[in-house]
């Protein structure tokens, strides 16, 4: 979703006029977040389908959203392409079940689709993983994945992905698609979300304890993510060990670490603190919050730290409203993951991998917090139009002219 409204002020200029089918919000279980209004030009169509009610489908085990709506998706689909001329279905989202429909009204129309990986669709990621570590119902959704996936995957035209991994792992999986179009490209800044957040600013509470120096990261926790945070937990003891009685006025915020719905999210990040001997430190908030309180909540930070997955494919998609604030930043990461080298384009000066990643880099963080003021990053003017909303749609018309044969 985030990707499409980012876009949405930007397909026009590239040759691409967009109108958007989406769920009608009230059968989500997501925080809604009418904000995000404010961004899409006035001139788009968007048509909302339904859903089949949780609180039916959930007696039979059945929460997902795309499986939900995958029948009203095909409906209003259908009836859109035989009433209207479009060139194409691009579907972005990390629902994936709603992608069988390309391969569907490809066969039945002849439409061209093209899907947009955020994230691994099928993976045997946590095949070795223990059962507390694997995500819920997750014997039922690898089957279901596995199943799906190829249904959507052998007939598509062009693939847009956040990682270079997802999109060789595909094409080596589905020889078919060998050669069509395919493009790594993240997420974008995106300025004018910054503005709306800070307009409405007030109409959110603040999370975070102005008695403290707060350091806050805002995303899905779990245990891949252990391996990045251990080394920040493990300085962090060390310092207090010695005597540092400064360091105890800091905070670290994990807020939004679990997909489940709000005040049922196990925590993931709290009981390493315990193990680790931080948890006085240490506030993880598991409910989700919405997109522009994240916005905003980042501003009222004093520093973000982010973490990546010890999945070498993981690409955190979601790292620009971070760059956009001006915060103190430190960021740790599996020593593959392409996120390092866009930071270091950037010209964040503390990224590290958590191989590497020594008690002295992240003590010089702390000490630069706690000792003064330190002065807001000044990034690389051309990694940030390098990396903008803007050259990001601009990088995905581009493929969507090679997924059509250049019709645009």
């Amino acid at each position: 979703m985030q990707r499409i409204r980012m876009s949405l002020p930007y397909f026009a200029a590239n040759g691409w006029e967009a109108e958007v089918i989406m769920v009608d919000e009230q059968y989500a279980d997501l925080p809604t977040d009418y904000l995000l209004l404010q961004s899409i030009p006035e001139q788009i169509r968007i048509y909302k389908v339904k859903a089949l009610k949780k609180s039916i489908t959930s007696k039979l085990g059945l929460g997902s959203i795309a499986l939900r709506s995958l029948w009203f998706y095909r409906q209003k689909i259908k009836e859109l392409l035989k009433t209207q001329s479009y060139d194409l279905i691009y579907f972005s989202t990390t629902q994936f079940p709603v992608c069988i429909l390309g391969a569907y009204f490809k066969k039945r129309y002849g439409i061209a689709y093209v899907i947009d990986m955020q994230d691994p669709w099928f993976s045997d990621y946590y095949e070795d993983k223990p059962k507390a570590q694997r995500p819920p119902k997750y014997w039922f959704s690898y089957r279901l994945n596995k199943y799906l996936e190829p249904i959507a995957m052998n007939s598509v035209d062009g693939i847009i992905s956040v990682s270079d991994n997802y999109i060789s792992d595909l094409k080596n999986r589905y020889p078919l698609i060998k050669h069509i179009p395919s493009a790594t490209i993240t997420f974008g800044a995106f300025k004018p979300d910054m503005q709306i957040a800070e307009q409405n600013k007030n109409a959110f509470p603040n999370l975070l304890d102005s008695n403290y120096t707060n350091v806050v990261y805002i995303g899905r926790g779990g245990a891949d993510m252990h391996p990045a945070i251990t080394p920040l937990f493990k300085a962090l003891k060390a310092v207090l060990d010695n005597g540092n009685e400064t360091l105890k006025s800091l905070r670290f915020y994990f807020i939004g670490t679990s997909y489940a719905p709000n005040g049922q999210g196990k925590p993931s990040i709290s009981p390493l603190a315990r193990q680790l001997g931080v948890a006085e430190s240490v506030i993880e908030i598991t409910d989700r919050i919405s997109y522009y309180h994240t916005l905003i909540t980042l501003q009222q930070a004093d520093a973000l730290f982010i973490p990546g997955s010890d999945d070498p494919k993981y690409t955190a998609s979601k790292i620009y409203p971070y760059l956009l604030t001006p915060k103190p930043l430190l960021a740790i990461f599996n020593k593959a993951s392409s996120v390092i080298n866009i930071m270091k384009e950037y010209g964040v000066k503390q990224v590290y991998d958590y191989e590497t990643v020594t008690e002295a880099n992240i003590s010089a963080f702390f000490s630069s917090l706690i000792n003064g003021s330190p002065e807001p990053p000044q990034y690389h003017a051309g990694a940030v139009d390098k990396y903008s909303a803007r050259q990001m749609t601009i990088n995905q018309c581009k493929l969507f002219d090679s997924a059509t044969g250049g019709k645009n």
